[in-house]
């Protein structure tokens, strides 16, 4: 797993499918989200920013539509900035603006969509895969 060239933001890999020892945790330098934004290389590319307790904290800047998925825990999105929804199979989508925050329901099938980029923090199981189960 590789990481990131800048000095504030070395910790921080550049792919994700697990947490890591690479994974900032409780007492390490604090890392810059706007810095981690600049460095993603793509849409739905996640970074772990952070292990804490048992979750880890993602950011991906979402753009287009996730295929559908579910997980067998909750997820939790906070959403940076920009706009997106989370559609939800057999329910209402959840429509997110800069401070907002939902949780998906475990097993839930749902999926992410953006109109245009928009950047997400993502509180997960460090086990959780991105493309579900």
């Amino acid at each position: 797993m590789s990481t990131a060239s800048n000095p504030s933001t070395e910790s921080v890999p550049t792919t994700t499918t697990s947490a890591s020892a690479e994974t900032p945790t409780a007492g390490t330098p604090p890392v810059s989200i706007s810095e981690v934004i600049a460095s993603l290389p793509g849409p739905w590319q996640q970074r772990e920013l952070a292990l804490v307790n048992d979750a880890v904290v993602r950011l991906a800047r979402f753009e287009g539509e996730f295929p559908w998925h579910h997980h067998d825990e909750d997820e939790l999105f906070l959403c940076w900035d920009g706009h997106f929804r989370i559609e939800l199979e057999g329910r209402e989508p959840a429509e997110l603006n800069p401070g907002d925050i939902f949780v998906v329901p475990r097993r839930v099938r749902h999926r992410p969509v953006a109109d245009e980029p928009a950047h997400v923090l993502m509180v997960e199981k460090p086990e959780t895969t991105q493309y579900g189960s």
